[in-house]
């Protein structure tokens, strides 16, 4: 699952399941159908995504994996906005029955210039947006979020502002980078695309993506073989087009990154 499996909908706090009727009714149009509750659509910011999860209620939920993707989320999520970093394995939330949240994922790369730390800093961390922004500003802004039935749109805002103040631009090759180890290009190719040594090439990645250059390829990959694999392509095929090795490699990354066999990574539901 991706990262929306942090939450739940796109609307107030308590709201009820219609209630985003008449928020962002935005969420869901021109992107992927309802799936359990989560639904997607692009932001504003290029290359972003505003996700919405609704956790059903009765029973708890199964645990959902959060897969690493390379991406920072803004989530508001428990009544707080939170930071959530760019992982190395899955993760799995604690979801209430019935618990609503909305997130701004943010594209590889784009996330640090919002909240104005390196990538690195959020690794695998779960953070309150107060650690790294003044708290009048996040009490003002999370006041924002509550009182609106737009929460997704709301955080749009809050980032797009954030990039007007910021004191300086992103690293103008974080694209090109991510495109190019996405493409599966070596790191030595990557370096001499950009114009930079390895060293060079492995700082500007920590900063801008939380990972060195074969951590963040490696992840990459994984996004590649999991959308061929849930497009019913067989898994020896899988492997190739990805990249791996073998089907025996395949199978190895997706439990090293995804904690599971790829056969249950890609099971519906």
């Amino acid at each position: 699952m991706n990262r929306g499996t942090e939450g739940a909908a796109d609307e107030a706090p308590g709201a009820g399941p219609g209630a985003d009727q008449g928020g962002d009714q935005g969420v869901g149009q021109g992107a992927a159908a309802d799936l359990g509750g989560y639904r997607e659509r692009a932001a504003r910011l290029p290359g972003a995504v505003v996700w919405v999860k609704r956790a059903p209620g009765g029973p708890a939920p199964a645990p959902q994996r959060v897969l690493p993707d390379g991406c920072t989320d803004l989530l508001w999520w428990g009544g707080r906005l939170i930071v959530a970093g760019p992982d190395t394995s899955a993760y799995t939330p604690v979801v209430r029955p019935g618990e609503n949240s909305v997130g701004l994922r943010f594209a590889p790369g784009q996330g640090p210039a919002v909240f104005g730390v390196p990538a690195h800093v959020l690794r695998d961390q779960r953070v309150p947006l107060e650690e790294l922004w003044p708290r009048s500003l996040v009490d003002r802004l999370a006041g924002t979020v509550a009182g609106t039935d737009s929460p997704g749109r709301v955080l749009e805002e809050i980032a797009v502002h954030r990039l007007r103040e910021a004191a300086g631009p992103a690293d103008p090759a974080r694209n090109a980078i991510a495109a190019a180890l996405g493409r599966g290009r070596s790191v030595a190719e990557v370096a001499r695309t950009v114009g930079v040594g390895g060293r060079q090439l492995h700082r500007r990645c920590l900063e801008a993506f939380g990972y060195g250059p074969k951590m963040l390829a490696r992840v990459l990959r994984l996004g590649r073989a999991l959308e061929l694999a849930r497009g019913g392509m067989p898994y020896a095929e899988v492997a190739a087009r990805a990249g791996y090795a073998d089907q025996a490699h395949l199978a190895r990354e997706v439990k090293a990154l995804a904690g599971a066999p790829l056969g249950v990574i890609v099971a519906p539901g």
